[in-house]
């Protein structure tokens, strides 16, 4: 594949190389970068939030160097794949005298560029969908089996890189619907969905924690109509820099001549309007429309080989945009140029306070997944995420984090602590953390709280029946738990939280045996809410502020 690329292409692709892998070195960790970090600490099958392809990466990066290059290495690599792929997915003769205008639109897409050097699910995702974009244009000129076992992998590889993959594959099968009636293409499917069995299987197992959490419990602003569906309007201009007028202008003068070309039409517009339409309901991150950055560098690339106008004003623009994101990426190492403060400035100070205070003993961080894996990459000491009640589930929640950290001393990081008797971290000048060692930590947020309705009329003078689940293998005293209900908007955030007196139905129990469920009864509490729209039950254990151990039940 090398051998049929121009030198030029080759000198612009090692240079864009270089300077990523530099990038890569001299940057810090994201926070999104150091939680994905710590998903490669344990490699499974799948993870809370995404599918395992980002921990897969890191893991391969961290085999070959330390340090940030070894979560970023493989990334920096895809990102030259990318590239290949998408000059070869080109069929006009006359690329070959514009190789610099090739780069030029490539590289001013503005995520693009960034995701170049950073590793997040999006980066593979790029990669992918370039490779399913290269081997579906071979697919459509000649099936063969060959062809559509590879076609299998990759549809697999992209749906383990995102789950937003699934927009990919749809939008390029509306395109050309005679796939349904193609043997070629549902062996490629069958292949698919073998290679994707063993994460079918993890999400069995783990309750489909996933798709639960995204669909149905991640907190959602109430519509507004500028933040909601004005910002997606916006993010689909901050995707492009100042080339946005010259992208869209090609896009919509772009036709279906063929298959492949009306499956990248496809792709663009479907994405386009999943998430405009979805928009409504939520606020789209600009990340989110990422994909489809790749079929635009075919059809932009396209279309100024045949408009010279049209691609002398992508020169100018898109060289005024590279520009610009340059000064950015120096920025990002280099604060005095950053015109804001960034997240991969000053946590190395930060980190070096709290393990001056900590040193050897694990640190436990209330309500940060993005704190407690950024402190224990570039400190490597022991750190997890304990999440309240109003907070979000994560990594930290369905793994065995909790138990490494029982029965020995801590050092105990949060917001909520009173500020008297506790140690204070500056994190920046508007964030503040307070700490607090404690001698025996103990802790119990895998409790699980099962009330078997969905819904529930409010009430207050209706007794409810809750199920509380011990999966621990010990016996846990009820004097040591307080149960308390949060009362939650229609954006799922919390606004009130009452303790609540719980009964046990059977009147002896004091224990919550190991791996054995207790039953109580209790009633809804008094709210100063306006039509309260859930509620949830959390548990405190020892004092600790309550956990995240019951689900989202809705209120009539």
């Amino acid at each position: 594949m090398l051998s049929k690329l121009p030198l030029t292409f080759l000198y612009f692709l090692g240079a864009i190389l270089v300077l990523n892998l530099f990038q890569a070195t001299v940057t810090d960790l994201l926070y999104d970068e150091a939680y994905y970090w710590y998903y490669s600490k344990q490699l499974a099958w799948g993870y809370f939030d995404h599918p395992p392809m980002v921990a897969w990466l890191i893991k391969i990066s961290d085999f070959i160097f330390d340090g940030e290059l070894g979560v970023r290495f493989m990334s920096c690599l895809l990102s030259s794949g990318t590239s290949i792929l998408l000059w070869l997915c080109i069929d006009n003769k006359k690329k070959y005298d514009f190789i610099p205008h090739f780069f030029v639109v490539a590289f001013s897409m503005t995520l693009l560029n960034a995701y170049g050097f950073l590793t997040l699910p999006d980066t593979p995702l790029l990669f992918f969908t370039a490779l399913f974009l290269f081997v579906y244009k071979k697919f459509i000129t000649k099936p063969t089996i060959s062809i559509a076992l590879f076609l299998g992998v990759v549809i697999a590889c992209l749906m383990y890189s995102k789950y937003h993959a699934v927009l990919v594959i749809v939008c390029v099968i509306l395109s050309n619907f005679k796939l349904v009636a193609n043997t070629y293409a549902w062996l490629a499917i069958a292949v698919a969905l073998m290679c994707y069995y063993p994460h079918f299987n993890w999400l069995y197992d783990n309750d489909f924690v996933s798709f639960r959490y995204h669909l149905f419990d991640r907190p959602n602003d109430s519509y507004d109509a500028v933040k909601f569906t004005g910002g997606f309007f916006l993010n689909l201009l901050a995707l492009f820099g100042f080339t946005f007028p010259l992208v869209y202008w090609s896009l919509f003068k772009t036709k279906a001549a063929d298959l492949f070309t009306k499956a990248l039409l496809y792709l663009t517009y479907g994405v386009i309007i999943f998430f405009f339409i979805s928009s409504f309901n939520r606020r789209i991150q600009t990340q989110w429309l990422i994909v489809i950055s790749i079929p635009l560098v075919i059809i932009v690339f396209n279309y100024i080989l045949e408009n010279q106008k049209t691609r002398k004003w992508m020169t100018y623009t898109g060289l005024t945009t590279i520009a610009v994101l340059l000064v950015l990426r120096v920025g990002l190492f280099y604060e005095p140029l950053f015109p804001v403060e960034f997240e991969t400035h000053g946590n190395k100070k930060w980190i070096d306070d709290i393990e001056y205070e900590a040193w050897a003993i694990p640190v436990v961080f209330e309500n940060s997944y993005r704190n407690a894996p950024m402190y224990e990459f570039y400190s490597g000491r022991k750190a997890i995420s304990l999440n309240n009640i109003s907070y979000r589930r994560n990594q930290y929640s369905i793994n065995d984090s909790e138990a490494s950290v029982q029965n020995g001393m801590v050092l105990y990081i949060s917001k909520y602590l009173d500020k008297k008797n506790t140690i204070a971290f500056k994190k920046s000048e508007n964030s503040i953390y307070y700490g607090k060692y404690i001698k025996k930590f103990e802790s119990f947020r895998n409790l699980k709280c099962i009330i078997d309705v969905n819904e529930v009329e409010f009430d207050r003078t209706i007794e409810h029946t809750m199920k509380v689940y011990n999966p621990y293998d010990r016996d846990i005293s009820l004097n040591k738990l307080k149960f308390a209900m949060a009362y939650l908007n229609e954006s799922r955030k919390v606004v009130e939280l009452k303790p609540i007196p719980t009964v046990p139905l059977v009147k002896t129990d004091t224990v919550l045996k190991a791996r054995d469920t207790i039953a109580f009864s209790f009633k809804l509490r008094k709210t100063k809410v306006d039509n309260p729209k859930y509620f949830r039950i959390g548990i405190s254990e020892n004092g600790l502020r309550h956990g995240l151990n019951g689900e989202n039940i809705k209120i009539k």
